[in-house]
């Protein structure tokens, strides 16, 4: 092992990352848009998870107080009222989901239209059908004394998950396979630079500069939305370098012998887009089936995205997080000997 000819090759992989500008603005500049996005859309209170089209009305905001629709309805949070000019074009938007109830103002049979392809007009008609009815409901409301989390700061660690498992694979998989395609890869092993120190440079090349990514991003989002961290950022960071390091160690096993770019990339995108499906980067896995959990417990990025989520929302230490750090060093134990046993510098 010969540092020199590593740190020459771990300096030259991040110049061609800065010089290329469009991968700088992939890496910093999509991950938090996606986090300013969701943010705007479903961070503010004003959110409404339920609309409601109202007719015939020549505006779309409507004053719902001064309508003849059921009060307990009116007051029902969730529910967003729009105002429609004609019935049919309440029943096109019904049918294109742009509205989950269509319902006739100062109908004195509340006469209403609803689409039986939609589960948000279904529960809509529930409700509605609930607040015909002035009976109180035999039952007692008791209030969650727990802080509430904000879905921005649930989504906020899965995002950058997500963009690291991106990163990885394509910052590391996909440039080694280019690299044995075009033939760089046989006039450096032409040079006393052995595979250990090339793979090490690529690895420890990403990291550093995923890491970098990470705390420019996570500094950028919280200057706007202020997050809540129960727990340690030291922790924080070793859990994104552990992640960091597992998915990287994918990409070299994934580009081990790889010689089309055309194959590489449909293999990424084939093993990329279900692990970040299955990873609850953008939703939980509640209620899924018990092998869908199963599957998704194999890939690293489920770990991740758990692991920042408990110590940022409920403050969880390392020792909480043994189960989640194990399988990522297993991860990256197999995958990077996997690597190390495939790897070839020809085609």
């Amino acid at each position: 092992m010969s540092f020199k000819r590593f740190w020459v090759m771990f300096v030259a992989r991040n110049k061609e990352f800065f010089r290329d500008s469009s991968a700088l603005g992939w890496n910093f500049l999509f991950p938090f848009l996606i986090v300013v996005g969701f943010g705007v859309i479903f961070g503010g209170k004003e959110y409404n998870e339920f609309k409601v089209g109202v007719f015939p009305s020549d505006t779309e905001i409507v004053i719902v107080e001064k309508l003849s629709i059921p009060k307990a309805f009116r007051q029902t949070r969730l529910i967003q009222f729009i105002g429609v000019k004609t019935l049919s074009e309440g029943v096109e938007k019904l049918r294109h989901h742009a509205i989950d109830f269509l319902i006739k103002a100062d109908s004195p049979t509340n006469d209403y239209w609803v689409s039986d392809t939609s589960p948000k007009g279904y529960l809509v008609e529930k409700l509605f059908h609930a607040s015909l009815y002035s009976e109180p409901p035999p039952a007692q409301k008791q209030e969650i004394r727990a802080v509430p989390i904000r879905y921005v700061e649930w989504l906020f660690p899965g995002v950058l998950g997500m963009n690291i498992m991106f990163g990885a694979l394509w910052g590391v998989g996909y440039i080694i396979v280019r690299y044995r395609k075009i033939g760089v890869l046989k006039r450096l092993k032409a040079t006393p630079l052995t595979a250990f120190e090339y793979l090490s440079a690529q690895l420890l090349s990403r990291i550093v500069l995923m890491m970098f990514m990470v705390i420019v991003v996570w500094i950028g989002c919280d200057a706007i939305f202020h997050f809540k961290v129960e727990g340690s950022y030291g922790n924080i960071v070793l859990v994104f370098f552990l992640g960091s390091l597992s998915m990287c160690a994918m990409g070299l096993m994934l580009a081990a012998r790889g010689t089309s770019e055309e194959f590489s990339s449909g293999l990424i995108n084939f093993i990329s887009w279900p692990m970040m499906f299955l990873s609850e980067v953008w939703f939980s896995l509640e209620g899924s089936p018990q092998w869908v959990k199963t599957v998704a417990d194999f890939f690293p990025l489920i770990h991740l995205t758990r692991s920042v989520r408990k110590i940022m929302n409920d403050g969880a230490g390392l020792m909480n997080l043994m189960p989640e750090i194990t399988a990522m060093l297993l991860t990256t134990a197999i995958f990077l000997a996997l690597a190390a046993v495939l790897f070839s510098w020809n085609e």
